[in-house]
């Protein structure tokens, strides 16, 4: 199949060869001008062989070899040969459509959007209808503009009209070099501005092109409409847009070179992966892949779900103008994902390179988020339990208030009510057992309501921390000033702050023989602060087992951390910190 491209392009050679001597010797022109036509049209066969080796799926190759015959034989137009000359006039303005067609297919080698796609079809017609309507009008007795002398024969004449031909003219030049100029420029300037950031370093050739539509406007004017000017303007018009479409060619090939050489260099990933870490992975291949907006998914097997390098799920975009997605396979195993800029669908070499040389490093981040995201679900399933079991706290204070307490209270009163009735007849001995049964009730009920304000206290719930710590505050045998905001939270953050609290007080009280304790809980950077601090004996220590340590993993499930500072004979600082969002 390459033998085959490169003699379909060696087939430039004799077609450039009599290209030049139709112009020199038909035309007139100068020899270094037809060499430089040529030289144009071969810059497209070269570019074309090499894209169409390089990419064998992708149109633009094929396209641009096509682009480059048809230059070339469009300047047979020029020949005094009728059937030459007949054939290639009618055809010849196809070739700048084709560079248009070039222009808006690359890179994909397709043109994907619909007024694009339009504009191409246009641009096919109006080239090839014009110039059939003036044939059929024109005779070698009349001007066509371009032709010098001798004026060349028609073959498909129907009726000679000078005047019909000059309109068809000068309307070709009005709307293909006017109309349809203008509206590729406005079409190369919209692909640009709508094109991601690595597309637009991607899509450079096409403002050659757009310089090359604009320069042919101008020539095609000049000569249809406007006095010609001065020889020397002429020279440089001429030579500005041979050099646009010269280098519009090669400005594509050297972004077809750019790629090979970037998968070459893939090379320096593997050395620069040996010293990055994990989470720097990232940022490697997206300088691999010069596409600083990329992404790394990686596949857990046993979730059957994608996760970022933190363990958080993600969702996988649908292929956009905005977006790709390229899924990463080893012996038919998925293990990551890439989320990057649609144009490294066009170098899927490249992608595949990068994919291999960083395969090893994306199986150990893969295996590091799987870790994480395990971790998160153990943290989720620790919050879970502490909300399952304040949840149970509070329906058995509910339980212990309205069932138990209430009955209790209710037999005080019946016993209350019983001793009214009997009044002072009643026997000495039932009277003291009526007296002591009611006493025993009271001090149930209040050991019961006691025990409830334990377990989870009400006011917690229904006035919020601030309310809690100053009831239990109250309630100490030492004095306690309290100091905290009055601004309700999550319910799961009030009760962690509320128990670590009423540890640190107990623990005040009874272990570290204070004389008072401050209590401050306030909102701080995001996180809730509650510390305890006391002037008893210290040396408190949270691992030998006490209540600290329960609270510390009560924190720890809800994303919080403990810090004891006791130091012997400086009292005790307990801190907790809880985020609670901004």
């Amino acid at each position: 199949m390459k033998a085959v491209r490169i003699a379909i392009a060696l087939a430039g050679i004799p077609l450039g060869v009599i290209a030049y001597r139709v112009q020199v010797h038909d035309l007139g022109s100068a020899p270094a001008h037809a060499v430089a036509t040529v030289a144009a049209a071969w810059a497209f066969l070269i570019a074309g062989v090499v894209a169409w080796s390089r990419r064998p799926s992708n149109r633009l190759g094929p396209l641009m070899l096509m682009t480059g015959f048809a230059l070339l034989l469009r300047q047979y137009r020029y020949s005094h040969d009728a059937l030459a000359f007949t054939v290639f006039f009618l055809i010849g303005e196809v070739s700048y459509a084709m560079v248009a067609h070039v222009a808006l297919a690359y890179p994909s080698g397709r043109v994907g959007d619909r007024a694009e796609r339009a504009f191409v079809r246009a641009a096919y017609a109006a080239t090839l209808a014009f110039p059939l309507a003036i044939l059929l009008f024109y005779n070698a007795a009349l001007p066509l503009r371009y032709l010098g002398r001798p004026p060349r024969d028609n073959l498909i004449l129907v009726h000679a009209d000078a005047d019909l031909v000059d309109s068809l003219q000068k309307a070709f030049v009005v709307f293909t070099w006017g109309v349809l100029a203008a509206l590729f420029i406005a079409l190369v300037v919209r692909k640009l501005v709508r094109a991601t950031p690595r597309a637009r370093r991607t899509l450079a050739p096409l403002v050659i092109a757009a310089l090359i539509a604009g320069l042919r406007a101008v020539w095609e004017c000049i000569f249809t409409f406007v006095t010609p000017p001065p020889t020397a303007v002429l020279e440089e018009l001429f030579w500005w847009q041979i050099a646009a479409l010269t280098a519009f060619p090669i400005a594509i090939l050297a972004w077809l070179l750019r790629a090979r050489l970037a998968r070459a260099s893939v090379g320096d990933l593997v050395v620069e992966l040996e010293e990055t870490p994990p989470e720097g992975l990232r940022d490697a291949l997206a300088r691999a892949l010069n596409d600083r907006t990329l992404e790394v998914a990686f596949w857990l097997r046993e979730r059957q779900e994608f996760v970022d390098e933190n363990g958080v799920p993600v969702t996988l975009p649908e292929d956009t103008t905005r977006r790709a997605v390229t899924l990463l396979e080893h012996d038919g195993d998925r293990y990551a994902a890439l989320i990057h800029d649609p144009t490294l669908r066009d170098e899927p070499r490249l992608v595949e390179a990068a994919a291999a040389a960083a395969r090893m490093a994306l199986e150990n981040a893969r295996l590091q988020a799987e870790v994480r995201a395990q971790l998160a679900r153990v943290s989720e399933s620790r919050s879970r339990i502490v909300a399952a079991a304040d949840e149970q706290r509070r329906r058995i204070e509910r339980d212990l208030h309205d069932g138990a307490q209430q009955r209790l209270v209710a037999l005080a009163l019946e016993l209350r009510n019983a001793q009214r009735r009997l009044g002072t007849e009643v026997d000495p001995e039932v009277e003291r057992i009526l007296v002591a049964a009611v006493d025993d009730l009271q001090l149930a009920v209040a050991e019961l309501r006691e025990l409830a304000r334990g377990i989870y206290p009400r006011i917690l719930t229904e006035d919020g921390l601030a309310a809690a710590l100053e009831s239990l505050a109250v309630r100490m045998p030492v004095p306690v000033k309290v100091t905290a905001s009055e601004e309700r939270l999550p319910p799961e953050l009030e009760a962690a702050a509320y128990f670590l609290a009423c540890e640190a007080l107990t623990n005040a009280v009874k272990y570290a023989n204070a004389s008072s304790v401050e209590i401050r809980a306030a909102r701080d950077n995001g996180s809730l602060v509650i510390e305890v601090v006391d002037d008893g004996v210290g040396g408190a220590d949270p691992a030998d087992g006490s209540g600290l340590t329960g609270l510390a993993e009560r924190l720890e499930a809800h994303g919080g951390s403990l810090r004891v500072e006791s130091g012997n004979g400086l009292g005790t600082r307990v801190v907790g910190e809880l985020p609670c969002g901004s």
